[in-house]
């Protein structure tokens, strides 16, 4: 695959059998929303996550009914499952001894957690256990925030790597690091300074970023800076939408910078006075058929003679409508002539021929 940028060298770590760090691909996260005591739940949640292509997922864990849950959880999911810690530093080693494949820690917010690195480094470390130090504009530590009047890029990256020292004098280096702001400048200079002072990996997220097209737009628009340089290793896009659509956006926006090999991908137009046919109808119908599709198949659904047989002709399948009728290419070939009723139904009968004919 063609990308923009060589990737930033890092360490290397395992999440489970995930690899973490510059050798490896970058990795979709997400996080569950149900209550993770509630065991069923979570498990189906993680099951659909893991269907949508989620490599790693996290769970909240800020009760002991939640915490006694781990082992059954983390032992039945599909995927690695990181436990996210919040304020009880006894949680870290209950995760650590339940079998977690790592642990998300927020220095900023758990009670004296300086005191408690040396203990935690020795549970991690006897356990194969990696964690990651998750650093929050909302739950900065205060003595950094009064420090630097403000949450900065500097107060986040100086948290993170003081916390990343702690465990280094208990030579603990299993560490991936976020430094999260909800303001998309902040987090890619946050990052790009992590970056410059540490070979740990990093796990990128705008926080709190919002409702679905909002967060959307500034997690590509963050991860897109970052990963076009070679910056980041895990992702998560932080939705106020189902978990399952954070890790469609994730992995899309890997396939559009060819960080991951790409499945279903239309080209379509945005329609305009040149169109002759419906646009958005055809290409609603034709993404309903497809999704889902495992093959990588990029279907162009265009609308004009204008840019419409180039585009088709470039894709694997494709449609260039016009006068009530469409032409269909395969492969650069056109295939058959359809009217305009027939686009839709004959692009999805392709798609699916095509799709049995690939190599799985």
């Amino acid at each position: 695959m063609t990308t923009l940028a060589p990737r930033r060298q890092t360490r290397q770590l395992k999440v489970g059998p995930v690899g973490v760090g510059s050798d490896f691909p970058v990795s979709v996260q997400s996080m569950t929303t149900t209550v993770t005591a509630n065991v069923d739940k979570t498990l189906q949640q993680i099951a659909e996550l893991t269907t949508a292509g989620c490599d790693i997922v996290r769970v909240a864990c800020p009760s002991q009914d939640d915490a006694d849950a781990l082992p059954q959880i983390a032992g039945k999911s599909q995927i690695p499952v990181i436990a996210d810690i919040h304020f009880q530093p006894k949680y870290v080693l209950t995760a650590i001894e339940a079998g977690c494949a790592a642990v998300r820690v927020n220095p900023g917010n758990i009670k004296k957690f300086d005191d408690k690195v040396g203990v935690i480094a020795r549970a991690a470390r006897d356990h194969g256990t990696p964690i990651r130090i998750g650093v929050n504009a909302g739950s900065l530590d205060p003595r950094l925030l009064a420090k630097h009047g403000r949450v900065t890029p500097e107060a986040l990256v100086e948290s993170a790597l003081w916390e990343a020292s702690l465990f280094a004098e208990h030579d603990f280096y299993d560490l991936k690091i976020s430094v999260k702001h909800h303001d998309c400048v902040v987090m890619v200079e946050a990052y790009r300074q992590l970056a410059e002072q540490c070979d740990y990996p990093l796990h990128l997220g705008v926080t709190e970023a919002g409702p679905m097209f909002q967060g959307t737009v500034k997690s590509a628009a963050a991860f897109g800076a970052l990963l076009s340089d070679g910056i980041g290793d895990t992702i998560r896009v932080s939705l106020s939408a189902p978990p399952i659509e954070e890790v469609k956006v994730g992995s899309q926006i890997l396939e559009s910078l060819g960080l991951r090999p790409r499945k279903l991908e239309i080209v379509s137009c945005p329609s305009c006075g040149r169109a002759q046919v419906d646009v958005y109808r055809l290409v609603a119908e034709v993404q309903a058929a497809l999704d889902g599709l495992e093959v990588p198949l990029r279907v162009a659904v265009m609308g004009c003679v204008v840019n419409g047989p180039g585009e088709a002709r470039e894709a694997d399948l494709g449609v260039a409508s016009g006068n009530g009728k469409g032409q269909i290419f395969v492969k650069g070939r056109v295939v058959r002539t359809v009217p305009e009723h027939k686009i839709a139904e004959t692009l999805i009968e392709e798609a699916m021929r095509i799709a049995e004919e690939s190599p799985q």
